[in-house]
């Protein structure tokens, strides 16, 4: 099934819930409901796409959620307790985003161990850090740094449009897909990560460097998840060692297999994913809106991803066996 057969059907998920939740609850179209959708979409979008290219590359990441709880620890602790510059502590995160990315890619590459492993132990790591960092108390930004802030909790008005203002986040979000799907569509990097997900040895026999691609997408990965972790302290004003992150990887990664990506490799789409995401925070919204019990959320959301990827398997195979037939 194509990529656009698969965004499609996801696109057509998320307006029947948007639809039904609207039919029951008029809070779900009201300009602050909007906004908040679209803020957190933005956010858990952001460290969507990163993991997106790892999944498309055949990989995995669980480390995501870890990495942004650290980031957002490292970013309280440099501007309060070491009084650093804005633009020192911003270089810091990216630069110890980007080494997470590729100690994982080397790990994976050079040493040869697996994904799930090194990732796993990247997630138990990292939140040790960031624990042992904080001395395992909550650290915040007080009321200073406001034009920091502004970057996580602003709005851009909509001329004539008084009830209603985007929030800054979604316009990141927009930007990063715009320049993740230009590298993944139409860039010979983008070809290559098809290629390496969809078979390693045979993209290697063809002259791929495979190493690069697989370290650059894991670089990729984490450099999201630091601006992620940056983004989620800035709006929470504060961030708990022990709990901020927490789970934030099955989100991310549950949001892609939803918008496409397959968890063989090989496939997958930013404008997928990005709606994916979106499905994720409206199906949350709509379990508090529809006062649906929290303690079925996890369970529903569950539910709904298990049967996107159950449909999604069956029509590939009603693909496969179509093809297979007109062949013969």
């Amino acid at each position: 099934m194509s990529d656009v057969k698969k965004t499609l059907g996801i696109a057509g998920l998320l307006t029947v819930i948007c639809l039904y939740t609207a039919y029951n609850s008029s809070n779900f179209y009201s300009g602050n409901n909007i906004e908040n959708t679209l803020r957190w979409t933005a956010l858990f979008g952001i460290i969507s796409i990163g993991v997106s290219y790892v999944i498309i590359s055949g990989g995995i990441d669980l480390s995501i959620g870890s990495v942004v709880g650290l980031s957002g620890c490292v970013l309280a602790w440099l501007l309060t307790d070491k009084e650093m510059s804005v633009p020192a502590a911003m270089v810091t995160i990216t630069a110890m985003s980007i080494a997470i990315g590729l100690a994982h890619g080397l790990l994976i590459t050079k040493v040869g161990l697996q994904p799930f492993v090194v990732t796993l132990c990247g997630l138990l790591l990292y939140r040790g850090l960031a624990r042992y960092l904080t001395d395992d108390g909550s650290v915040g930004f007080g009321t200073g740094f406001t034009g920091l802030k502004s970057v996580a909790n602003g709005k851009i008005a909509i001329p004539f449009i008084e009830s209603f203002a985007v929030p800054t986040p979604f316009i990141l979000l927009i930007g990063l897909a715009l320049a993740a799907g230009t590298v993944l569509q139409f860039t010979i990097y983008g070809r290559y990560l098809f290629a390496l997900g969809r078979n390693e040895a045979a993209a290697r026999y063809s002259g791929i460097r495979t190493d690069r691609v697989v370290i650059l997408a894991y670089v990729f990965c984490s450099l999201l998840a630091g601006l992620g972790g940056v983004l989620f302290a800035l709006y929470f004003n504060s961030v708990q060692p022990s709990s901020t992150g927490e789970f934030y990887e099955l989100y991310a990664i549950a949001a892609a297999v939803l918008g496409g990506c397959s968890l063989r490799g090989g496939e997958g789409s930013i404008l997928g994913v990005v709606i994916g995401t979106a499905v994720m925070i409206v199906l949350k919204n709509a379990i508090n809106l529809l006062q649906i019990p929290p303690q079925l959320e996890f369970a529903i959301i569950g539910g709904v991803i298990l049967a996107g990827v159950i449909t999604d398997e069956v029509v590939r195979r009603m693909v496969a066996k179509r093809r297979a037939a007109q062949r013969v």
